[in-house]
């Protein structure tokens, strides 16, 4: 459902056309959108559901640009939406109609690559993918690979601290990355990290990665690079239940293994990514972890046969080892072709992403069948299961009166299951505002107060992101004396589809 917004009176009008003619002059020819048919593209992220247009739309060119607009815009007090490829499934970059959406595709440079430091220097614009592909000639790769990475880019990676298949082994976003040059809403530009493993004072390159685009906005982005094993095998393992398939995960990392990526796929998961990649799935089990070694090959040949000892004693019923590079990379391409797959099965899904304790994946599985029930909802569960992330595609049709409200709601309640049994609410996908009002479950009104101190520190007039992640927001001047109040959230609402 598209909702109309009220149309700006005149001082409105006049003040959009004034912030549009200084913005031109900072960032000339192409750079500023303004129309509504030319911001349209823009009106919305991931999160479909939900759509606004900004004021204007500002694609910058140069660190020097962004620092202008970001100082004329906390000079003038007017909002900024930092917006990078709009893949983020959490509405993080969701526009504001009273707004900057500043969008960082143009920085797609990759500007240095030292294979001696083993790191490469790129600016957020650069693809995930092409980083790996820019070093793959030399035996090299980035390890954090979402689903997404042909698309996504290195900038939203660091604002959702984003993961992949193979983050279980390698870690996720913050474990690779080593420096960032960040643009503050003042417009001061200020380095982090660098080349080096480890920096001395406090560690800011943790609070940047993940923050959200909360705390400034990344320019430049230090990479670590790895080297590519010498070996990686993929075994395919059948279950006759979900629950199965969650036993073996736990009892696979319980004896000690650590497979470079450990993924799992459900009855439906498994049926719509088969018929879109065909990469060989078997079709008459109810689950199918996808179990990848690498190192040494000796040691990828050891730990394969425990993993099939170990996967037998959990119930497996079938197990398919890759015999070739091209079919380890046909494994994982079902895997990683699995949203737009059960896109072929469902006129629309809600894709969630919570983390819970590995031990807790069979009763967290039983608890969202008994859901699936309650809400009258399909759910096709495709996992990271190695580290306990869950991707829950929740199956709805947005043009059957009442099916969006009941799939988020399903969603909400799941993540609150991710809570209540040790977890958290997101994974990598960030909160954005699909999880922002659920944020007084996970953590106290001090926890939330303390967490916007640090905000204030960066953007004390909180014109950065408004509106992302927090439940209530309050004045920095404000934050030492009061504690987060309860009642109306005081962001306006968004538009649904």
């Amino acid at each position: 459902m598209s909702v109309r917004m009220p149309e700006p009176d005149g001082a409105v009008l006049a003040r959009r056309a004034q912030i549009v003619k200084a913005l031109r002059t900072m960032v000339p020819g192409e750079g500023v959108i303004a129309s509504e048919r030319e911001m349209k593209p823009f009106e919305t992220d991931g999160l479909t559901a939900y759509h606004q247009l900004p004021m204007v739309v500002v694609l910058p060119e140069t660190t020097e640009q962004v620092s202008q607009v970001l100082a004329y815009c906390h000079a003038e007090g007017i909002k900024v939406v930092p917006r990078g490829a709009g893949t983020s499934l959490s509405g993080g970059a969701l526009p504001l109609a009273d707004g900057v959406l500043l969008g960082m595709a143009k920085f797609n440079k990759i500007k240095e690559i030292d294979f001696d430091n083993r790191v490469a220097v790129v600016e957020p614009g650069v693809t995930n993918l092409a980083v790996s592909t820019a070093v793959a000639h030399a035996g090299f790769y980035y390890a954090p690979d979402p689903s997404s990475q042909i698309a996504c880019t290195i900038g939203g990676n660091v604002a959702e601290n984003s993961g992949g298949v193979h983050c279980l082994k390698y870690g996720m976003t913050t474990n690779n990355v080593l420096g960032c040059e960040i643009v503050l809403i003042t417009g001061e530009v200020l380095r982090i990290g660098g080349k080096h493993l480890d920096s001395e004072g406090y560690d800011l390159l943790g609070l940047i990665v993940g923050s959200e685009g909360l705390l400034g906005v990344v320019t430049e982005v230090t990479v670590r690079l790895l080297k590519k094993p010498e070996t990686a095998r993929a075994v395919l393992v059948g279950f006759p239940s979900s629950e199965d398939a969650g036993a073996c995960v736990s009892a696979i990392i319980g004896s000690g293994i650590i497979p470079g990526g450990m993924e799992m796929m459900d009855g439906p998961a498994i049926k719509a990514a088969e018929a879109f990649v065909h990469a060989g799935y078997p079709l008459d089990v109810e689950a199918l972890l996808i179990v990848e070694l690498d190192g040494p090959g000796t040691e990828v040949d050891y730990l394969i046969a425990r993993v099939e000892q170990i996967a037998n004693e959990n119930r497996a019923v079938s197990c398919k080892v890759s015999t070739s590079e091209q079919e380890r990379l046909l494994f994982w391409a079902g895997r990683k072709a699995a949203f737009p797959a059960v896109g072929r099965i469902s006129p629309d899904y809600y894709c969630m992403d919570g983390t819970i304790p590995r031990a807790q994946l069979p009763l967290v599985l039983k608890r969202m069948k008994e859901l699936s029930a309650k809400y009258g909802l399909s759910v096709a569960n495709v996992f990271h299961a190695g580290d306990g992330n869950l991707h829950p595609l929740i199956l709805y049709d947005s043009n059957k009166p009442g099916e969006l409200d009941r799939a988020e709601a399903f969603g909400s309640d799941i993540l609150r299951l991710c809570v209540e049994v040790g977890g958290v609410l997101t994974g990598e996908h960030g909160v954005g505002v699909e999880k922002r009002d659920l944020m007084p479950v996970m953590f106290s009104e001090i926890d939330l107060a303390a967490q916007q101190r640090v905000k204030c520190a960066f953007d004390a007039k909180g014109l950065l992101n408004p509106g992302k992640v927090f439940p209530v927001l309050h004045r920095c001047a404000e934050l030492g004396r009061m504690h987060i109040s309860g009642g109306k959230l005081p962001f306006p609402d968004i538009p649904r589809f």
